[in-house]
């Protein structure tokens, strides 16, 4: 193990410069702050190649910039001109070290350059050793980083082939090429044992509380759970942060959930408006926001699981996604809009037969998720300790392969 000394006998951190949106010129140069990358510049505030430490925000974040760039007043910037050690090595160091401790600021999260100066740094060894470790880390991470890359891949091939996979098991045809003369153009013609029906002949709709501090609490009121829009999640009810609220008695009996009842939101982001989630009766006498509407199925023509599936296929992202009204940044839907959802009905037998179906799919999806993600976890561990081994003299590089940092993870 080297010994350490404080970044501050390493290398200084220069501030980097405000650029509003409306100056920038696009050019050849990324502009960079703490999140990353944000677009391009014709000019660049430091010499290429550079460092891009994170100074507000996600603090504690570090870039490397090849060709150089601008780096914005939300981050600190190190190039040849504020360090004699060797760039990339130090890029490594930097990830190696905690610069994401403690915020120094009050309000926005902050990395103080003062703090950040006695971060203890292993002490620089010759610059061909730098170089030697740098090139050793240069061709192990980016093998690691190409693993990673394939996960991600993985991941979102998975989810999308669960998402085709549930459509075609509830809408048999709705991937192929042939499509209705109807309304809904991407559906595909109707089997007639499965019509289309509009959803408010099946079904009825629950409007939720509007939670008002003037409301008159004097007479017979009780105090419930309250389920708010962050609390309803496509596929599953997320029941860890839950608020309580206390309204007359008579209101909390017009907008208590019952087990089987299906929630919607009404507003948020536009590829996840109208997904509907059912209500397992989690917890007793629940309440719902005005921004969550409750929809209660026709026991005997309409089965729960499946009106939430059907939100998850393509026919329900087209409807709502076609119908939502949208602003900048959200998109939002209405009950008239939910009721007049078309939802092909065939018998409430074939409904569940088809929703175990679909279950099943998304079930063994999740399964294989669950290990993708492990996967992606255990190379980042990996990617960590191989940085931090190599800059604090753990291990030769220069007899080292490196080959063993997968091991046990293939492509």
């Amino acid at each position: 193990m080297r010994p350490t000394v404080p970044l501050k006998r390493v290398a200084r951190m220069a501030y980097g410069d405000s650029l509003a949106s409306e100056m920038r010129v696009d050019g050849d140069y990324p502009v960079v702050g703490s999140g990353g990358t944000s677009g391009s510049h014709l000019l660049s505030n430091f010499r290429a190649p550079g460092i891009v430490v994170g100074r507000k925000g996600s603090y504690g974040s570090v870039y490397w910039l090849p060709m150089g760039g601008f780096a914005i007043d939300t981050a600190y910037y190190i190039d040849e001109r504020l360090t004699s050690a060797d760039l990339r090595w130090l890029y490594y160091v930097l990830q190696a070290v905690d610069l994401k401790g403690p915020s120094q600021d009050v309000g926005v999260p902050g990395l103080a350059r003062e703090a950040a100066y006695e971060v203890p740094v292993p002490v620089p060894p010759p610059l061909e050793e730098q170089r030697r470790i740098a090139d050793f880390l240069d061709v192990e991470i980016a093998r690691i980083d190409r693993l990673v890359d394939l996960r991600c891949l993985q991941l979102l091939r998975l989810e999308e082939r669960a998402y085709a996979a549930v459509s075609e098991t509830l809408i048999p045809g709705i991937l192929g090429f042939s499509r209705s003369s109807g309304p809904w153009p991407w559906l595909p013609t109707m089997a007639d044992d499965r019509p289309l029906v509009r959803l408010g002949y099946v079904c009825r709709l629950q409007n939720g509380l509007t939670v008002d501090s003037k409301r008159d609490l004097s007479g017979d009121v009780v105090t419930r759970p309250y389920l708010r829009v962050a609390n309803v999640q496509a596929g599953y009810v997320d029941l860890d942060s839950v608020v309580e609220v206390t309204v007359p008695r008579d209101i909390a009996n017009r907008t208590s959930l019952r087990p089987g009842d299906v929630l919607m939101t009404e507003g948020g982001d536009l590829d996840k408006l109208g997904r509907g989630t059912v209500w397992r009766g989690e917890l007793p006498d629940c309440l719902h926001q005005n921004h969550v509407f409750a929809l209660r199925p026709e026991p005997d023509r309409l089965d729960g699981d499946y009106l939430a599936l059907m939100t998850r296929t393509l026919h329900g992202r087209c409807y709502f996604e076609s119908t939502g009204s949208r602003t900048t940044n959200l998109a939002s839907t209405n009950s008239s809009k939910i009721m007049s959802f078309p939802i092909p009905l065939p018998s409430v037998a074939a409904q569940r037969a088809l929703a175990g179906e679909a279950q099943a799919v998304i079930e063994n999806s999740q399964a294989a998720k669950r290990l993708l993600e492990r996967q992606l976890g255990l190379l980042s561990e990996r990617r960590q300790a191989l940085i931090t081994a190599a800059v604090t003299g753990q291990f030769d590089v220069s007899t080292a392969s490196g080959r063993n940092t997968t091991e046990g993870i293939s492509a």
